[in-house]
């Protein structure tokens, strides 16, 4: 029995005159993400892609990988059977045993593309689900709370059959690369994995950059952050991190300033930094985990005095999250048991004991005039290491 590979897509569909490009955006994005997984035959009809796997043993990697294709909304394995109504119910019979046998209760959904098939989508539901239920002795029809939908479609080109219960969700949102490019401040925590996730959720593709205070932080503080850009790229392809050197920047900090307003300067320093990268690598706005009041650097005021050293958008989709639903989301994208590793980064190593919580942006500012401040950037720009990451196993 030949299976294939429907993917149905959602917002799409609703991208009126910008439909066909999002559709072609999304079909040449299941490419990349099988493209060293399984040779694929794939064609476009009646917005549902079908993807013909060449090698049947590697069916259920790709579905995998198809379920973290930012734009598709759900992928189902299905039969491929004849468009006529003996050849359907044998399908059903056959393709959907193991289910049928496991349950007592089922019923049969139908949608009928092709408008020349002779039976209507009612008239099939009931052609098919009096066969079932002929055929196993252990069910019973139950159309409110059944524990199996069998679902029939008749499209223009043959018809598919599949058990609705074993659709893999997919990831939703739009395509990778419709939306633009934007940077992402990624630490080796919880919340900035989420944030780039979030964001590339609505097409947009990431780079990274993250701030390194070596020997106050170690080498495998930065391999974690490497680890974490791999899992990323699992969902959004390949993305380019960029790793400044922090140290001297957090030294000159902690030894000019007030003590309670250094980790603020230090977020003003990274959010210079990463507008400059975003700005010579094409990028339209900078994303960050922050959650408001989350932490001190976190309430408003704080909020507005990092904003106020930028011109480009800030983007902050955990803003109005707490910390269970951004760690629940943490989970559900695998990088969860990575940012908990114990292996700080530089926000963590210079940590005053009592931080402004309300700050004054002018007396921020008056703290900061202690520091050459376009000397440290230039300095932290010039030590940048590239390093492209590409999805991680």
């Amino acid at each position: 029995m030949r299976e294939i590979i429907l993917v149905k897509y959602g917002e799409i569909i609703l991208k009126g005159g910008n439909r066909s490009r999002f559709e072609q955006k999304l079909m040449n994005n299941i490419r990349d993400a099988l493209r060293n997984v399984a040779e694929i035959k794939m064609k476009l009809m009646q917005a549902t892609i079908y993807i013909e796997v060449s090698e049947e043993e590697k069916l259920d990697i790709v579905v995998e990988r198809l379920s973290k294709v930012f734009g598709i909304v759900s992928i189902t394995r299905a039969a491929v059977c004849e468009k006529n109504v003996e050849d359907i119910c044998r399908t059903a019979e056959e393709y959907c045993r193991r289910e049928l046998l496991a349950v007592e209760t089922f019923k049969v959904e139908a949608k009928r593309a092709d408008k020349s098939f002779p039976l209507d989508s009612i008239r099939l539901c009931q052609e098919v689900g009096g066969y079932l239920d002929d055929k196993f002795d252990n069910l019973r029809c139950d159309v409110h709370k059944p524990q199996v939908t069998v679902k029939v479609e008749v499209r223009d080109v043959a018809s598919y059959v599949y058990c609705v219960e074993n659709k893999t969700k997919g990831q939703g949102g739009v395509p990778i690369g419709t939306g633009g490019r934007a940077t992402l401040l990624l630490s080796g925590g919880i919340d900035s994995p989420v944030a780039g996730h979030m964001m590339a959720k609505r097409g947009i593709e990431i780079d990274a950059v993250n701030f390194f205070s070596f020997p106050y932080t170690s080498e495998r503080a930065k391999e974690k952050v490497i680890e974490l850009a791999g899992i990323i790229a699992r969902y959004t392809g390949k993305i380019n991190l960029y790793i400044v050197p922090f140290t001297q920047i957090q030294l000159e900090i902690r030894d000019k300033c007030r003590e309670e307003h250094m980790t603020l300067i230090m977020r003003r320093f990274m959010m210079r930094i990463a507008e400059r990268l975003a700005v010579k690598n094409g990028s339209k706005a900078l994303i960050t985990g922050e959650s408001a009041g989350q932490v001190a650097s976190q309430t408003l005021a704080a909020l507005d005095t990092t904003n106020a050293v930028v011109d480009m958008p800030v983007l902050r989709p955990l803003i109005g999250m707490d910390k269970i639903e951004i760690v629940e989301r943490s989970e559900n994208i695998g990088t969860f048991e990575t940012s908990i590793l114990p292996y700080e980064d530089c926000c963590t190593v210079f940590t005053p004991k009592h931080p402004t919580t309300q700050p004054k942006r002018r007396n921020i500012e008056q703290s900061e005039s202690a520091l050459d401040v376009e000397s440290l950037i230039k300095e932290a720009l010039d030590g940048v290491e590239l390093i492209e990451v590409y999805p991680q196993a």
